[in-house]
């Protein structure tokens, strides 16, 4: 179990960043080092201005060469090599560092949400926060340490070396930076704040048109670009809007932090003249003050615009956070212990779940799958046929009641162990746009080639996996199937995942209209192999084809949630009741087609 992400900004930060903090102490030393050189530099030529006025210019050499020699070495060795260090750090040890690892942790958290979590959210959307919040806590972390450390260095530096000229013009510095507080304290939240609603309005426009890509067959299909058009359209009129607002934010922040940087550099070079007109300052520390508030100047907006790039970034890292540093809405219990199948005998006790509605789901369930028995369920879509299943593979928990595998209660195991005993196979097969090999590997992922290319016989997908080649001309096994499986036919798409199930040899099976995909001739061949692989398993099939499940040990009649008839095949008839009625009315097979007249 994963350690919950806070939901507030700065503890989810440092949860983030939970390990990094020695790699962070070095880098802002570096940080620190080189701002107090750069300021130094920066008072350098006045001290050098007093130097060559107090010396007689052919005793310079000769009597001040220790002090030249240890601002040359100043200048031509601490400063690169602080510089070489702090951008080392920064470029190649924190940027990619940090960018990795919170990547890394946002993805193992958001994987670990129930599919609900992803079914209510654009895939895209998902994908773009992950992506945003890493990308901007790296930024943050390298601005701040690059930036403020470094700043803060050189103000406290300045105002050592300023004070050394005159304690009043140092107190100049002090006010100063206390007013460069507040105005940053003004602005830089209202920037977070349309920051964050910017970063919202992105991640909404990228889901919509990745939404639209992923479903790029319907939108040909139907016809409807144009509907597709104005929908982004609306999206990015909305993206625009906020853009927009959050742009006048950041100028009306330049033209204030121009004009208050400039006011320093005019208060401390007034002050050093009027101090040097009462002969109390020299003409060199005139320029050691003014050379040190001019870097403080200059160095004011650099310092407020990487400042208004943290709040943008934190902004960016907020919104991430509210979507995806939610609690698990389906845990495990405290090192819950894997789920141990030796017979594979499942059993609903009194199970409800209907989505938190009154109608919908299952109700009252309660049943018992004997080891190794072959279950058919059937019934009318809406039934309550896959809510039972879902249930079964815990991808929500019972609203009441509970279920059990060899006597484990399912809520009380490890979710990842009881889904590895559960094959399945279902209507909507899902491919990665990976090789073939990878896809059927999937479901074992020590499997040898051999025992691959066994499954992929026994799924009868090996002739047509071999004729495979994609753009990249990659042949066979090793083709790419497509973002989905496009590439694939439904019926080729459907026996890779009867590969991808064969090869995981589960002690339970699933088949949610595993061969509807399927011409005449191929479910033949397929309804073969799956004869072999149900033996010695205990078996849940859905069906509408009902002549698929014909010969199954028993067949459960599922009617707004409720088990309404269960019984063989053959007394289900002799019933005459549910079940036979859709025996009568199906048409090749097919549950719900009325027969001609």
């Amino acid at each position: 179990m994963h350690t919950e992400p806070p939901r507030t900004i700065t503890p989810f930060i440092i949860w983030c960043l939970r390990g990094t903090h020695i790699s962070l102490a070095i880098a802002t030393f570096a940080s620190v080092t080189i701002g107090v050189v750069e300021t130094y530099i920066a008072a350098m030529i006045g001290y050098i201005l007093d130097l060559v006025l107090e010396t007689e210019p052919s005793l310079l050499i000769s009597e001040k060469w220790p002090l030249i020699a240890i601002a040359s070495g100043f200048l031509l060795f601490v400063r690169p090599v602080s510089f070489l260090l702090s951008a080392y750090l920064q470029s190649v040890v924190l940027s990619p560092g940090v960018r990795t690892l919170v990547a890394t942790r946002l993805h193992r958290w958001t994987m670990g949400h129930p599919k609900s979590f992803f079914d209510d959210d654009f895939a895209g959307r998902i994908a773009q926060k992950e992506i945003q919040a890493s990308n901007a806590l790296a930024d943050v972390v390298v601005e701040t340490i690059q930036t403020v450390f470094f700043a803060i260095a050189s103000v406290i530096a300045s105002f050592w070396i300023i004070s050394s000229v005159d304690l009043g013009i140092g107190l100049i510095v002090v006010f100063w930076l206390i007013g460069f507080y507040f105005l940053m304290r003004y602005f830089l939240p209202r920037i977070k704040t349309k920051s964050a609603k910017r970063a919202n309005a992105q991640a909404v426009a990228s889901g919509q048109i990745v939404d639209t890509i992923s479903n790029i067959g319907i939108v040909k299909l139907f016809a409807n670009s144009v509907f597709e058009d104005k929908s982004a359209l609306k999206a990015f009129d909305s993206l625009k809007t906020s853009l927009c607002i959050y742009g006048m934010e950041l100028v009306r922040f330049r033209v204030c932090m121009v004009f208050y940087a400039s006011l320093l550099f005019f208060l401390v070079m007034a002050g050093c003249s009027f101090l040097w007109t009462q002969g109390t300052i020299s003409p060199g520390e005139v320029v050691i003050a003014g050379s040190v508030s001019l870097r403080i100047m200059m160095m004011a907006g650099w310092v407020s615009f990487s400042l208004l790039t943290i709040y943008t970034n934190l902004g960016d890292v907020h919104d991430a956070m509210e979507t995806l540093a939610v609690p698990y809405s389906l845990v495990d219990e405290n090192q819950a212990p894997a789920l141990s199948v030796e017979k594979g005998e499942i059993e609903f006790k009194d199970v409800t779940y209907a989505y938190g509605k009154h109608i919908g789901g299952i109700k009252g369930i309660s049943l018992r799958v004997k080891s190794r028995e072959k279950l058919g369920i059937v019934g009318a879509s809406g039934a309550g046929k896959s809510t039972f299943v879902s249930t079964l593979l815990r991808m929500h928990d019972p609203e009441n009641g509970s279920v059990f595998i060899d006597g484990q209660n399912i809520r009380n195991v490890n979710q990842d162990s009881l889904r590895k005993h559960i094959s399945m196979v279902t209507q909507e097969t899902s491919m990665f746009n990976r090789s073939a090999r990878e896809n059927i590997q999937y479901g074992y992922p020590d499997a040898t080639e051999n025992e691959i290319i066994e499954a992929s016989k026994r799924a009868g997908a090996h002739e047509f996996i071999r004729n495979l080649e994609d753009n990249y001309g990659r042949q066979g096994y090793e083709a790419h199937l497509g973002e989905r499986g496009v590439k694939l036919s439904g019926g080729q798409r459907q026996r890779i995942a009867l590969a991808r199930a064969i090869l995981k040899n589960a002690p339970i099976l699933i088949l949610d209209e595993a061969t509807s995909a399927l011409d005449s001739e191929v479910e033949a061949v397929i309804q073969e192999a799956l004869i072999s692989v149900m033996r010695g398993k205990t078996v849940i099939a859905i069906a509408h084809r009902l002549s698929t499940i014909s010969h199954m040990d028993r067949i459960l009649v599922m009617e707004e949630g409720n088990i309404v008839e269960q019984g063989a095949h053959s007394h289900l008839l002799q019933k005459d009741g549910i079940y036979a009625s859709f025996w009568k009315r199906q048409s090749g097979g097919f549950l719900g087609i009325q027969p001609a007249e």
